[in-house]
């Protein structure tokens, strides 16, 4: 006579079953094509605001001060814009680490060197604004509360600063060996390499404020790319 047992193990009610892990936030490449724009923006502006290099003022001080007064709102919408564009570099700069280091490993360096260059420039473009507050409003009091020849100074160093993007082209290599490696998709690589590599040589050279022209297009149109053409990564 042949005994059956059978037993059954139920599944356990009181366990939730494991989640999948979500699909990482790209939010991150957004901040990216904003900061993209607020660098074209910041570029346009800051030539907007060019009394000291207006041939017609001659260098002279104190009609530089008088001009700079009357662009009270440029200055203020150069210093709103520049600052956006810092702040969500940042946010961009450390999603361009996660997306990279996922793919390329912890210890490929592409990862760092992107988010350094990134994060570097927002720094500058902190520095580049960083003397607003001193002037702007400073220029409309009308008891000369400002040497014309510190509004002098100032004009340059809004002219200059914020331009200097060089950085980012540095960025921009290190996505181009990260598309060598597949980590990234081909073209972003490419835009790295041209882009990223025009930004660095006009960093480098003596006319380095030219940075300013490419770098912003660079970020803008990466950003673009990790936001509507990188899908198939999840991260």
């Amino acid at each position: 006579m042949t005994t059956h047992v059978t037993s059954t193990n139920p599944v356990r009610s009181d366990l939730s079953p494991t989640p999948s892990a979500p699909r990482a936030s790209r939010a991150w490449a957004g901040a990216g094509v904003v900061a993209g724009l607020a660098g074209l923006a910041t570029f346009n502006l800051s030539g907007m605001i060019g009394g000291v290099y207006d041939p017609e003022l001659g260098g002279d001080a104190a009609l530089i001060t008088d001009e700079l007064a009357d662009q009270t709102g440029l200055l203020i919408a150069f210093h709103t814009v520049t600052m956006i564009g810092a702040v969500l570099s940042v946010v961009f700069a450390a999603g361009l680490f996660r997306r990279l280091r996922a793919t390329m490993g912890e210890t490929a360096l592409a990862p760092l060197i992107a988010f350094s260059g990134v994060f570097g420039t927002a720094v500058v473009s902190v520095l580049g604004a960083g003397l607003d507050t001193e002037f702007i409003f400073a220029l409309s009091d009308d008891e000369g509360l400002v040497n014309p020849a510190n509004v002098t100074f100032y004009n340059h160093w809004i002219g200059t600063i914020p331009w200097l993007w060089v950085l980012a082209g540095l960025s921009g290599l290190a996505l181009f060996v990260a598309g060598r490696a597949k980590a990234v998709p081909r073209w972003i690589g490419i835009v790295g390499l041209v882009l990223g590599g025009i930004t660095l040589l006009w960093g480098v050279s003596p006319l380095q404020y030219m940075a300013g022209m490419t770098g912003p297009v660079w970020m803008l149109v990466t950003a673009l790319g990790f936001s509507f053409g990188d899908r198939t990564s999840g991260v």
